[in-house]
């Protein structure tokens, strides 16, 4: 059995094309503060869920992708050579802002108590 999926490898394949597109070609302003966090394939490679983060307004990132979808799809069929292109479908990633809450929250927890919760020292 081979560790990684075809879907997965596909995905990992246009996650670090995209990253180039967008590094070299792209010069739409929205699209500077972006990192793609992520490609998800379905198993028959028709769709790929790009996730992002943006330390600007995600809004303008999203329509940023919008305009720029056309040159990127067409941008990686050529680079990629696969059989057949897959949608692309373009998702802000808000993992990363929930690690910030997370943070945040135990940060007040630790003031509120005067104690780190993540620690695990026992008295």
């Amino acid at each position: 059995m081979k560790p990684y999926t075809r879907a997965e490898r596909v995905g990992g394949l246009i996650q670090s094309a995209l990253f180039d597109i967008l590094l070299k070609s792209i010069k739409d302003p929205r699209l500077d503060p972006v990192t793609i966090t992520g490609v998800k394939m379905t198993k028959d490679l028709k769709l790929a869920r790009v996730y992002f983060a943006s330390s600007d307004d995600p809004k303008d990132a999203a329509a940023g992708f919008k305009k720029a979808h056309g040159f990127i799809k067409k941008t990686l069929a050529k680079e990629l050579d696969l059989r057949y292109m897959p949608e692309l479908q373009f998702l802000y990633d808000e993992s990363i802002d929930y690690a910030v809450h997370m943070t945040t929250v135990l940060e007040q927890i630790k003031k509120e108590n005067g104690t780190d919760p993540r620690s695990t020292d026992k008295e």
